[in-house]
């Protein structure tokens, strides 16, 4: 993508399709399977394994639910990167630029402190999306992130 892409309307919000999609299939696949075993599981297993069959169900759907939640959202006051177990939110400034090198499994973004943190809500392994996302968050960032050029 050139870097003339055009800033996309805010607000806007990235996620991942494959990942949201496997994670919450395999979580809801989990849920209602530990739930119709437990009630058909024979009789020498009591009432507490039947729980704790749930239970384990319910905690794998939770996991589960933490990796299909990723996401990063842009808006007129910053970004906020939701990555599986930590939301990160920064204003417009912290923001220097998002670099995503061929391969990488997301995108990072630079920080103005010198950090950088992943946003996994953009996915390498989605080629054009997120190429594309990227070239639209790399515009939003020139965009709201950097001070006016002053002739």
């Amino acid at each position: 993508m050139p870097d003339t892409e055009q800033a996309p309307p805010l607000p806007m919000t990235w996620r991942p399709r494959r990942a949201m999609i496997l994670a919450y299939g395999f979580a809801t696949v989990m849920v209602v399977g530990s739930l119709v075993l437990a009630l058909v599981l024979p009789a020498p297993f009591k009432l507490p394994d039947r729980i704790g069959l749930v239970a384990f169900g319910c905690l794998v759907g939770f996991i589960l639910h933490l990796l299909g939640r990723l996401r990063v959202e842009a808006d007129d006051r910053g970004i906020t990167v939701v990555n599986a177990v930590r939301v990160h939110r920064y204003e417009w400034p912290e923001v220097l630029g998002v670099t995503m090198p061929e391969g990488e499994p997301w995108p990072k973004l630079d920080l103005a402190d010198g950090s950088s943190v992943g946003a996994m809500g953009i996915q390498g392994a989605e080629k054009a999306r997120s190429r594309k996302a990227v070239a639209e968050l790399r515009a939003l960032i020139h965009t709201y992130g950097e001070a006016p050029d002053r002739g």
